[in-house]
């Protein structure tokens, strides 16, 4: 086949059938959802669909009042829109690269910016860190996703999971951290020895702490968060 003639770059660009079931990286960076009923993903995410799909911002109020009002708290809230029907659906997040966990029965915190989708028989509740809220632009907030299913985040390039023990604690930035296990609740601490150093987007030194038994996950990109309110 002639150097950079068209078919070549279709044959080695073109979307492919891996056989992976609900969830498939169809690249390091863009998600194929072999969708059949119903999907959550983040709102904006979808970059292409082919079939019969209707897509609807989230309703915060099927979710019930609390919800409603972390998601007013937080500002920029867990935007998520439900994705409904047969075909299939693609989605991205400004070129970032996807992971997916299969959770089987299982729980995980994702920080809201870095969620891009999961199955809709897993429980889902926003978690807002409001000792760091005034902190760090537009607050922090996660979504903690638990049960049995299918999960996918997204990360600025290639994630690092540290593993929590006990007497050992893991320290992270904010604006680097991505998710933990579901049963670990961080901490946060400062040291002003670290100011000019640690948490540059939040001009304080604040650290999370984590404590326990698990892991956390990091990303090498310190992502700094702004409310739609400001």
């Amino acid at each position: 086949m002639e150097k950079y003639h068209i078919n070549e770059f279709i044959s080695k660009t073109k979307q492919q059938d891996k056989g992976q079931g609900l969830f498939e990286l169809e690249t390091d960076r863009i998600l194929e959802i072999n969708l059949e009923n119903q999907i959550w993903a983040k709102t904006g995410s979808m970059i292409s669909y082919r079939g019969n799909i209707k897509f609807e911002r989230e309703g915060i109020l099927e979710h019930g009042l609390g919800k409603m009002f972390k998601k007013a708290f937080t500002g920029e809230g867990a935007s998520i829109m439900k994705a409904t029907g047969q075909g299939k659906l693609y989605v991205a997040d400004q070129g970032k690269k996807i992971s997916i966990l299969n959770l089987a029965d299982e729980s995980i915190c994702i920080n809201g910016n870095d969620l891009l989708a999961f199955e809709p028989r897993l429980k889902w509740d926003i978690k807002l860190m409001r000792k760091i809220a005034g902190v760090l632009a537009g607050g922090l907030f996660n979504v903690k996703v638990e049960g049995t299913g299918m999960v996918a985040f997204t990360t600025h390039y290639e994630p690092l999971t540290l593993l929590v023990e006990p007497g050992d604690a893991v320290y992270t930035d904010p604006n680097a951290t991505v998710a933990w296990s579901g049963h670990l609740t961080p901490d946060f601490v400062t040291d002003v020895s670290l100011k000019t150093f640690f948490g540059r987007g939040s001009g304080e030194s604040v650290q999370m702490k984590f404590e326990g038994s698990g892991f956390v996950v990091v990303q090498p990109f310190e992502e700094v968060y702004f409310s739609e309110k400001q």
